[in-house]
């Protein structure tokens, strides 16, 4: 469905323009799934370069930049990534949605420039997101980061666009013609939210943080989250809220070791050793201590389920 207003919108206007834009989500979400391969790939390469100690530098203009912030300030609770090691870089310097400078997103040179600033990149990755693929700051920060030896991945919707031909990694995103003229934050907005959400999940994934569909790494700095950690260690290991909450005591609130401490494994620093040797993968971690004569012991229903 394609939407013709007709300037005066009547009744039943608003219900035709509802549904086209519906259907430009549908082929917003196809786009991705079209994607999903080079999705993938991508995200394993993070995945190497986050363990490799690099960052994550996300960059974008507009909407499209928004969408970048926004998926790299979830990367601490939902992964518990040192936020240290993330970095957001936008037209105007500024992550304040009301007072992003449009005119900054034409300005090549600042695009430069806040890739400078920096410094080292060649352990880095880039990512960097533009709907037309071809905005002068984005673009030129995109060649800046490359030049100075990040990886650099390119999310954009138009095929052949410098943004995707400049970078390392590109993800092309067709989501077709926008129902609101012009406007960007919408189909193209939904499909770089899910683009974006499903590289950085995979990651994580890869990374360990995600175990039978739980997020085992979060950050628990709220009575919210901590209550979900709690949830987390008493559904892997198997035990009582009750003990759930005394291992994340023991741990300070880290929900990986807490696991390991809810199945049976004796102390805070042992739990370590067991997640370092498993590169912090928590199925690994319970699997070798299940196996080894000096690890979980004892086959009650509270342990190493």
């Amino acid at each position: 469905m394609r939407w013709h207003g007709t300037g005066d919108v009547g009744l039943g206007d608003e219900a035709m323009f509802a549904a086209a834009m519906l259907e430009s989500y549908h082929r917003a979400i196809a786009s991705v799934a079209a994607a999903s391969g080079e999705i993938r790939a991508a995200a394993l390469r993070l995945a190497v370069i986050w363990r490799a100690g690099g960052r994550l530098i996300y960059a974008g203009a507009g909407s499209s930049g928004l969408a970048a912030a926004e998926d790299a300030a979830e990367l601490p609770g939902t992964f518990g990534l040192d936020e240290r090691r993330i970095a957001i870089v936008l037209p105007g310097g500024t992550t304040e949605p009301f007072r992003i400078d449009g005119a900054a997103e034409d300005d090549a040179a600042a695009g430069e420039r806040a890739m400078t600033g920096l410094g080292d990149l060649s352990r880095d990755a880039v990512i960097v997101v533009s709907a037309s693929g071809s905005t002068p700051f984005t673009v030129a920060a995109a060649a800046e980061a490359r030049r100075r030896g990040a990886f650099v991945i390119g999310i954009a919707h138009r095929p052949g666009s410098p943004l995707l031909v400049g970078a390392d990694a590109s993800i092309l995103l067709e989501s077709g013609e926008e129902v609101l003229r012009g406007s960007t934050r919408l189909a193209a907005g939904v499909a770089q939210k899910a683009a974006l959400g499903m590289l950085s999940s995979l990651m994580g994934f890869e990374l360990g943080h995600i175990h039978q569909g739980l997020m085992v790494n979060l950050k628990a700095d709220n009575a919210k989250l901590r209550e979900r950690a709690r949830g987390i260690v008493a559904t892997i290991a198997g035990v009582s809220d009750a003990e759930a909450e005394a291992a994340l005591r023991e741990t300070s609130g880290e929900v990986k070791p807490a696991i390991l401490i809810a199945c049976g494994i004796a102390s805070m620093s042992e739990a370590v050793t067991w997640l370092a040797a498993a590169e912090g993968r928590i199925d690994e971690a319970l699997s070798r201590a299940r196996a080894s004569a000096n690890g979980i012991k004892g086959k009650g229903p509270n342990k190493g389920a």
